[in-house]
């Protein structure tokens, strides 16, 4: 059953994202992490935003430039979506210079980094919770052996116990064909920001 559950949740999850030092191939070392991609458990905002050192914003933003964050920050908004915020931002605040794009995107950074800590948590509360069905399942199959391997077996007992591993596999399986998504969306939140960053960062560099 081990090995069942380490197959199911290899080919559920996904194989990579492509983010400069970001995720990496797949590392079983922590048994408590189900996903196809390395576990990170912190993102450094120095690998998206090249010379940052401080990691967290500093100051006060005005309500614009927070509003800009926030908004950037939403993740139902596309980064395609977000590149008409940014101009119409920059239009609105000619004087918007790289230290203030800077703290606009350490507060995206702070948000989203955020979400994805508690995701991965949830991901880690997810697995525990498939590994102790995994071996429900294998005990209940112990004791369907042992019954049957008797003289004169229980079937009323057989019985329940077929209809809970019938029903514990379904479970399962259920929720091991949501790793998927569950597995993608740190690496989804990783690609907001690195996209986000270079966003934030452009009209800087021409």
């Amino acid at each position: 059953m081990a090995r069942m559950l380490l197959n199911a949740l290899t080919a559920a999850a996904l194989f990579g994202a492509v983010i400069p030092q970001g995720v990496h191939a797949a590392d079983f070392s922590d048994p408590g992490w189900p996903c196809q991609q390395r576990k990170v458990e912190r993102l450094s905002p120095g690998l998206m935003w090249p010379g940052l050192i401080q990691t967290e914003p500093s100051g006060k933003l005005s309500e614009d430039a927070k509003t800009l964050a926030e908004k950037l920050a939403l993740r139902r908004i596309s980064v395609e979506e977000a590149a008409p915020l940014v101009d119409a931002f920059r239009l609105a605040h000619p004087d918007a210079d790289e230290a203030l794009m800077t703290q606009i995107f350490l507060t995206v950074f702070q948000k989203l980094s955020g979400d994805r800590s508690r995701i991965m948590s949830g991901i880690e509360r997810y697995s525990k919770k498939q590994i102790a069905l995994s071996e429900r399942i294998e005990k209940a199959r112990t004791e369907m052996s042992a019954l049957m391997a008797k003289p004169e077996p229980d079937y009323d007992a057989v019985d329940k116990l077929e209809v809970q591993i019938d029903w514990d596999e379904r479970v399962y399986t259920d929720r091991t064909k949501s790793l998927t998504y569950v597995c993608e969306t740190p690496v989804l939140l990783e690609k907001r920001l690195y996209a986000l960053s270079k966003l934030l960062q452009e009209p800087a560099a021409n």
